[in-house]
């Protein structure tokens, strides 16, 4: 089987030629050529253009002899996770040749993508390398080779340039600032039935549906810090900057929101994303959970390793390292003695009143304040409680940083014990 993974929105020029090298090695071993299409969000984390069942029409009219839909991951995982289920979908299928395109050579892709298949480390992969997807591809078919004693052989074709580089997100541009006319510019671009399909798509009002602002705005607009705690993929600082930038209305103030927290691009798609489809980090674990046991997830990127690594840095940032070198520390091996505490207790500031309404294992909230401060809200028979917590600076520091992780689940319960009330924190686990 040849395999070709994409979001095809819409099928341009460049897909075609994909298309065509996958026809060119079925023709030598009377494989399929496959596409794998993302559905629900694109790679990228956003909504798609066009639809998927006129994506699929549109790759199956190009010469593509099947589609398999790819849904309910880019909506809930960044690319370091997708990669790695993608490819391991495609070998488990039966893919044995992958067909994709880059605008320097094999072996500079190559070259590279050994660096982090050594490593077994996909994420943050610098955005300055070329066709640093690709890059990241190749190494994560190296690394699953140990799962599955096989892996995909890459086609590599030259991106085809037109003038520039074909952008897909270009040609929606341009669309949509055509009124929702295709320019002929763009028409020069697309195959002939991309084109039929699209006009089509467009007659009917099937294209560009956007996101669901009222759901996004609604959650960002009435959701507590707290609450707004539980959805993947929003830290604190991000949290902060939505409670900050309340009323919103409109998509660019939604991102303006982001980027006041230091979210890039790639990032702010998928938490919005997340906010869309009201993803929780419980959620998102669990997921991730059920890959790892696939043995799947690299072995960084599980979520035992992301606690450990929060637990380290937290440590060492206890004995004066600053947290990049803490983190660099840990990327180069070192261990500390202490395994990662999955439940503490931290004290509480209440006034003598609330006391009466906090009963032993009432569920607690936790959530960073406006001042940067961790803090928990606790709801009792109508009453809505708030305090500080109190803890070790190095439990702080810990706290915060699986906050911070975007999809580590933290909840906590009342503890009354001899000394007084406490909340006991649970790591990994949802209220």
């Amino acid at each position: 089987m040849i395999g070709i993974s994409a979001d095809f929105d819409p099928v341009h020029k460049g897909h075609v030629k994909l298309i065509e090298k996958g026809k060119e090695i079925g023709k030598e071993t009377g494989d399929e050529v496959v596409i794998y299409l993302n559905k629900g969000f694109s790679a990228n984390h956003a909504p798609f253009f066009v639809s998927y069942e006129a994506r699929k029409e549109m790759a199956l009219k190009a010469g593509a002899d099947r589609v398999v839909p790819i849904e309910g991951l880019h909506h809930r995982l960044t690319l370091a996770y997708t990669v790695p289920i993608r490819i391991a979908m495609m070998i488990e299928d039966g893919v044995v040749d992958y067909v994709d395109a880059a605008n320097v050579s094999t072996p500079t892709i190559i070259k590279h993508a050994k660096k982090f298949a050594k490593k077994e480390i996909f994420s943050g992969i610098p955005r300055n390398l070329p066709n640093r997807n690709v890059i990241r591809w190749f190494a994560v078919n190296e690394f699953l080779y140990k799962k599955y004693k096989k892996k995909m052989k890459f086609h590599l074709i030259p991106e085809l340039e037109m003038g520039g580089k074909i952008s897909g997100r270009e040609i929606r541009r341009a669309i949509v600032e055509n009124d929702m006319k295709i320019p002929p510019e763009v028409k020069s671009l697309l195959p002939h039935t991309t084109t039929k399909i699209l006009e089509r798509e467009i007659k009917k009002g099937n294209v560009a549906p956007g996101r669901n602002l009222e759901a996004i705005t609604k959650r960002m607009n009435t959701y507590s810090r707290s609450s707004l705690m539980q959805i993947a993929h929003l830290n604190a600082d991000a949290i902060n900057s939505i409670i900050k930038g309340r009323v919103y209305r409109q998509e660019d103030q939604i991102w303006a929101a982001f980027r006041r927290a230091g979210y890039g691009p790639v990032l702010t798609r998928l938490a919005i994303s997340a906010l869309e489809e009201d993803i929780s980090k419980e959620e998102v674990l669990h997921l991730i959970r059920s890959y790892e046991k696939k043995g799947i997830v690299p072995p960084d990127q599980t979520i035992e390793k992301v606690i450990e690594r929060s637990w380290f840095v937290a440590k060492k940032s206890e004995e004066g390292f600053k947290s990049s070198e803490a983190h660099q520390k840990f990327m180069n091996g070192e261990k500390i003695k202490d395994s990662s505490p999955l439940a503490f207790d931290a004290g509480l500031s209440v006034r003598s009143f609330e006391v009466d309404y906090l009963k032993d294992d009432l569920p607690a909230n936790i959530y960073v304040d406006q001042n940067g401060l961790l803090a928990c809200e606790l709801r009792a028979e109508g009453k809505k409680i708030k305090s500080p917590l109190k803890l070790p600076g190095v439990m702080v520091t810990y706290l915060r940083l699986l906050l911070d992780s975007q999809f580590i689940p933290v909840s906590a319960r009342v503890i009354k014990k001899a000394r007084g009330i406490r909340i006991r924190i649970y790591v990994g686990k949802s209220n």
